[in-house]
């Protein structure tokens, strides 16, 4: 692991929503390793800062691609960032989401969290199932890409439709509690807010689906992407190291714990 910032540059820049876009990220001269889908970088835009992205695709040509949202001075500062802005990459970091003998893939985002799950929608499986959910419409990211996913079957919700919205309106446990599923086959990733993860994996227990095929990815204030300052401990967890994705029996005792 190195810690200098290999220096990338913004080839792409996709406005999303309102305050998301996403960055396609080439190289300038070396590349770092390649990424696997849950696993994330350490992006520094010069002069504000360094935070954690994780990959929202996976190209295979050496671009890094990152769906942020602004919510911070230095993610406020990567939004903004135009074609031709160099920044600094760090990675790759953390733990990726496991897919091996995957029979039947359910995978449940909420907001922002479609962004880590999004690589894994063209993992070969039997049955794959997407259900995704945001506030509004206009929260919902990669509406044109999901509606043209002929192998994945998509269920999008939101919590306050408009006049324009002809979808589901409510949370994502909802669809989640009636669509067909054999829990047997089952294994479900799970990416957003913490209650929403902690409800969704509930809601597949009631279903059947036994914990162990239950995978979650955990976020917390990651500074050096390699677990050694402490700032991502989410109890006996270095989420930098040990995360973010973690599997549910793991993650449940965490997640029920109000000071953590």
């Amino acid at each position: 692991m190195t810690w200098t910032p290999t220096p990338y540059r913004v080839a792409t820049r996709t406005v999303e929503t309102h305050d998301t876009v996403t960055l396609a990220l080439r190289p300038v001269a070396e590349s770092l390793p390649a990424f696997l889908p849950g696993q994330f970088a350490m992006i520094y835009a010069h002069g504000v800062g360094e935070i954690p992205i994780s990959i929202s695709a996976i190209p295979g040509d050496g671009t890094l691609v990152h769906t942020i949202r602004a919510v911070g001075a230095v993610s406020k500062a990567l939004h903004d960032a135009e074609p031709g802005t160099v920044l600094g990459v760090r990675g790759p970091f953390g733990t990726a989401w496991r897919l091996d003998g995957v029979e039947d893939l359910l995978v449940v985002a909420g907001g922002i969290g479609l962004a880590p799950l999004r690589p894994v929608l063209g993992h070969p499986s039997k049955h794959t199932l997407l259900i995704a959910g945001a506030r509004t419409p206009q929260d919902l990211l990669y509406q044109a890409e999901l509606t043209q996913l002929s192998d994945v079957d998509t269920v999008l919700t939101v919590d306050h439709g408009d006049d324009d919205w002809q979808g589901r309106v409510g949370f994502v446990t909802e669809p989640l509690a009636s669509v067909p599923l054999d829990p047997e086959r089952t294994t479900a990733l799970l990416c957003g807010p913490e209650p929403m993860m902690r409800f969704c994996a509930r809601t597949l227990l009631g279903r059947g689906v036994p914990a162990e095929r239950i995978q979650v990815s955990l976020e917390r204030n990651m500074q050096c992407g390699a677990g050694l300052c402490g700032h991502c401990q989410l109890g006996p967890l270095l989420l930098c190291r040990e995360g973010p994705v973690t599997g549910y029996p793991v993650a449940e005792p965490l997640l029920l714990a109000k000071e953590l």
